[in-house]
């Protein structure tokens, strides 16, 4: 597969005004942690259009919500996710292929741009653009049960959008070992790679993903993590010296900062800091190239 060749404002189909059917995603806001849950498992959660929509909204409606500091991405189901929806892209122009790509490379972006915390938590295989949303997000949790994979070559294809995100996460070899034998790796294997961050007991996989969110949303202020967040990112797509030069920048930024000094002045001061939430303007930032 190819990734689209049309220019993304010239598609109306990637905004995210139009809100698709809300139960294809399920979100729930508890203790500053909203969870976003695939809800599909009659399709294997595949991501069709309308589920690439679904998802795009909800990630946009999380990012202006002040009260959210961390994101977890599951899904219900024997499948966390298997890819594309055959029926939407065997048998199609390329015009309708060019809009399903352009939406689903922004969906994924807006993973990148969201100013918090993303964690995958894994219960089961992640394939093909299934495995692109997970090596998409943060972080990732897997239960012993889950697997990854990149199957095109089975069927004459090249997973070449999910080779993306993939090849910026894990070792060049490993990546293309994935690609051409479409093996799928387990969760130790892909822990070893660096595409896992934590493996745990299948029944303990929300409890422990959860756990996991809360440390981060308390680690630190929102703007110090969406700070790090776009410059380890960035840092994946541009040479040394670029990426000396704008974290310089942005270090000067930081300790001009209203949060450097609420900070500072809690660790004077012995005291627990109290960081202000992102508004949602400044959440939104980055998400005007997508719409």
């Amino acid at each position: 597969m190819t990734a689209p060749t049309q220019s993304p404002t010239a598609t109306s189909e990637v905004k995210p005004n139009t809100k698709p059917s809300p139960s294809l995603v399920l979100r729930e806001v508890r203790e500053g942690i909203a969870t976003l849950t695939l809800n599909n498992p009659a399709r294997r959660n595949a991501l069709s259009g309308q589920m690439l929509k679904a998802l795009r909204v909800e990630i946009e409606a999380v990012a202006q919500d002040e009260t959210v500091r961390a994101v977890i991405l599951a899904a219900e189901g024997p499948v966390f996710s298997s890819g594309h929806d055959l029926r939407e892209v065997v048998n199609q122009p390329q015009d309708v292929l060019n809009e399903l790509f352009t939406l689903c490379e922004y969906t994924m972006e807006a993973l990148r741009l969201l100013p918090k915390p993303v964690i995958a938590r894994v219960h089961a295989l992640a394939s093909a653009a299934g495995c692109q949303l997970v090596a998409s997000c943060d972080l990732v949790v897997a239960s012993t049960n889950a697997a990854f994979q990149t199957p095109g070559m089975q069927i004459g294809l090249f997973c070449s959008t999910p080779m993306v995100p993939l090849s910026r996460v894990v070792p060049p070899k490993k990546a293309l070992e994935m690609l051409f034998t479409s093996r799928a790796v387990l969760a130790d294997e892909a822990e070893r790679m660096g595409l896992v961050n934590r493996i745990v007991p299948a029944g303990d996989l929300m409890s422990e993903a959860r756990a996991y969110a809360l440390e981060l949303a308390g680690k630190c202020a929102p703007s110090a993590m969406r700070t790090i967040k776009a410059q380890v990112w960035r840092d994946l797509m541009t040479d040394l010296v670029s990426s000396y030069d704008h974290a310089g920048e942005l270090m000067v930024e930081t300790f001009a900062g209203e949060d450097f000094k609420e900070g500072l002045a809690s660790w004077q001061e012995s005291r627990s800091p109290s960081f202000p939430p992102l508004s949602g303007e400044q959440a939104l930032i980055g998400f005007d190239k997508l719409c």
